[in-house]
């Protein structure tokens, strides 16, 4: 009897160690699914404010277009939409506010955010009372400046502080659940191993020292049925048994859910089934258990297949189980469906879709995985037709090889010779024919390794404008040689020259906009998935090409200075000079400029063109006066050969007189731009602006002791 009452104790412990060991799994998958659901909540809440700042960046760019729309046409219907998006902003403000209150850095910038849209909707209707009363003429030169860029740049930033705040909070947020997640599994398989080995032992136990056997069944099948019932409760995962040879021998509820079968369907069936049918021909299933059996765990992502054919990406972890005498007893599996990824990927295809150009992706083997309608459009294909083709099918000249690196290189390394510069190739399309593109390449990382997008422009027009310029440029060059036909030749030409300018600078505004949108649109909405790295390299993309609109809007400027008919009135620079200097106040109120003009100085000359070059030398001034502590910028008059001139003074960089020579040709700076941003178009403007006044413009400047621009005009201009 004493032997007995031995055995059954170390049977009850036994059994008991069995059961905590169960309920120590089941706590933990309860655990996960505790963290899962509050890391969904923290999911919602981020896009809720990040949402919400998005519209409060939309209302805001809204309302300086409706306030323009009602300063150039004086209509009311503008106005409405101007009033329903100040009350989106404050509605927008008011959700940001509830949704971060027990966040103190976010509700500090929050405030600083309501403080920066007040002043921007203060200006806007101090614009817009000034259209009602004084009419549209008394609005024209402030259009000129817009209605605040700076403060629409500091909101912008405020707005992705709030951004990256959010963003950093989820991407802790994630990451704990995914230590959790990754500690959970692993002690989830540890604890299924032992409780299955515990409950074998027992059973075994129970079976060798009791003749009993009836008892020891019906407490394994007991314990086995706790057992399933934790498996069955965990349904975000697939967990299931192999025997040595990949035969599965249990199956749980996430499993059916998760892959299609149910338990009477799949038990006893090679778990190779789930894997996609060129993974079998290379014997992957078999290499796969070599692995963990060699290495104890295996970890992959893969393409599998469930029961009605369709594939899914999956994270799959595989474990080795052995016996207390080291013998292979089996495997287990865990797999988590990564098929959600599928949403990014169709936010990315939408992405593609709304591109103004042709866009490919091409993997590593230079095959076209995706591509979009413009693509189909310019090359003559179906989408089908070139899905899975080699890229050298339609672009033959070197691209592949731009792709696919050699035995010398990695991918990284071929790539980064042509990331972010555009290549001029020749295209072929499908009936046969060939035609000039321009080509951007990017890397992206997907689940199938580095992929590489690459935007497709068709040039074609472009060629021909340039070809057309370049004859026109050598038939002047012939025409010169009749000295009386010279002068004539030469005004088309500049003309020919002009046009051509103001044509390509308005054709490029709309895919710079897409390229702005579409870099806005990827930091919004991946910036929690890219690293610094990839956030850096998509802001260097939207700055640069927002400084490529500045270029470009300078050029249409100084396109417009030769293109307008002048328009002669009396003209009050003083007045129009202290204007120009307190809009310059609004973009920095921070700064502390002196600024002098002498009164009432008031001349015959064309407002609009005057405007623009006072500006430029206003701007200017207080541009390279923007690193000193007591900038000073003064406008007035001095006498000159006999006749008055105008003079801008500050007392900035300055600049040295050897290269006075090249100081008012265009894209000529006298500072390199990491010192002062610009795009050397201003004073050629200023120049072109008072040379058809009829007057002349120099300057004077010592380096670092600032610098003095002169202008004398003429009443009455010229034409």
């Amino acid at each position: 009897m004493r032997v007995i009452s031995r055995f059954s104790h170390k049977s009850l412990l036994a059994f008991g160690a069995a059961i905590l060991a169960l309920l120590v799994v089941g706590a933990i998958s309860y655990r996960g699914i505790v963290v899962s659901s509050a890391s969904d909540r923290w999911v919602r809440h981020t896009h809720e404010v990040l949402d919400a700042l998005k519209d409060m960046l939309v209302a805001m760019s809204s309302i300086e277009s409706n306030a323009r729309g009602f300063m150039i046409s004086g209509g009311e219907s503008y106005l409405e939409s101007y009033r329903a998006n100040i009350l989106q902003v404050e509605q927008g403000a008011a959700a940001v506010r509830n949704l971060t209150f027990d966040n103190p850095r976010q509700q500090s910038r929050l405030a600083a955010l309501e403080s920066l849209a007040a002043r921007r909707i203060q200006r806007a209707q101090a614009v817009i009372e000034l259209r009602r009363t004084k009419g549209l003429q008394a609005i024209t030169n402030i259009d000129q400046l817009g209605l605040g860029k700076a403060l629409m740049d500091e909101f912008q930033g405020v707005i992705l502080e709030l951004q990256d705040e959010e963003l950093r909070l989820l991407k802790e947020r994630e990451a704990e659940e995914e230590r959790y997640v990754i500690r959970a599994k692993v002690l989830l398989v540890l604890g299924t191993g032992l409780g299955l080995l515990i409950t074998a032992t027992a059973g075994w136990g129970v079976q060798r020292e009791y003749a009993g056997r009836a008892l020891a069944e019906k407490t394994l099948r007991d314990s086995e049925e706790k057992y399933r019932m934790v498996l069955d409760g965990v349904q975000d995962y697939a967990i299931f048994m192999l025997d040595p040879h990949g035969q599965i021998v249990s199956w749980n509820a996430g499993a059916e859910r998760i892959k299609g079968y149910t338990a009477e369907q799949i038990i006893g069936q090679n778990f190779s089934r789930f894997f996609v049918p060129e993974d079998i021909k290379a014997g992957r299933p078999q290499e796969v258990l070599r692995l963990t059996a060699a290495n104890g765990r295996h970890e992959e992502q893969g393409m599998r297949v469930r029961k009605d054919g369709t594939r899914f990406l999956a994270s799959v972890t595989f474990t080795a189980l052995h016996d207390a005498a080291g013998h292979l007893r089996g495997f287990s599996e865990i797999s988590h469906d990564l098929s959600a990824r599928k949403e990014s990927e169709a936010r990315y295809r939408g992405l593609l879709e709304a591109a103004p150009d042709a866009m490919v992706v091409v993997n590593q083997r230079g095959e076209i995985v995706l591509l979009n309608a413009q693509a189909e459009k310019q090359f003559g294909y179906y989408r089908d037709e070139l899905i899975g083709q080699k890229v050298k099918n339609i672009i033959p000249e070197g691209f592949a090889e731009r792709l696919i690196a050699d035995a010398l290189r990695s991918t990284e390394d071929a790539l980064a010779q042509q990331i972010g510069t555009g290549i001029e190739l020749i295209a072929l399309r499908k009936n046969g024919s060939e035609f000039p593109i321009e080509l951007m390449l990017s890397p992206l990382e997907s689940a199938e390794g580095i992929l590489v997008t690459a935007a497709i422009r068709d040039i074609t027009r472009r060629k021909k404008a340039e070809a057309h310029l370049l004859q026109k440029v050598q038939e002047l060059n012939r025409s010169n040689e009749e000295l009386g036909k010279s002068a004539k030749s030469a005004s088309d030409a500049n003309k020919e020259l002009e046009a051509f300018a103001y044509s390509v600078s308005h054709d490029l505004r709309a895919p710079l906009r897409s390229v702005d949108g579409f870099s806005q649109v990827l930091l919004e909405d991946y910036a929690g998935k890219l690293d610094e790295e990839g956030k850096n390299s998509l802001n260097r993309i939207r700055a640069a090409s927002q400084r490529m609109g500045m270029l470009i809007d300078d050029m249409l400027s100084l396109s417009q200075v030769t293109r307008r008919e002048i328009a002669l009135a009396r003209t009050d620079l003083s007045k129009m000079a202290a204007e120009i200097v307190a809009e310059l106040r609004l973009g920095e109120p921070r700064r502390q400029v002196e600024f002098t003009a002498a009164p009432e100085l008031i001349t015959t000359t064309d407002p609009h063109l005057m405007r623009i070059a006072l500006v430029n030398l206003l701007g200017n001034a207080w541009k390279f006066t923007g690193r000193r502590p007591q900038a000073r910028i003064e406008f007035g008059t001095t006498d000159h050969e006999g006749r008055q001139a105008y003079f801008v003074a500050d007392n900035g960089a300055g600049f040295d007189m050897a290269y006075a020579g090249k100081l008012f040709g265009a894209f000529q700076r006298m500072h390199s731009i990491t010192e002062f941003e610009g795009t050397g178009i201003g004073l050629a403007t200023v120049q072109r602006i008072i040379h058809r006044l009829g007057g002349q413009v120099w300057a004077e400047a010592t380096p670092d002791h600032g610098a003095t621009f002169y202008f004398a005009l003429d009443d009455g201009g010229s034409t």
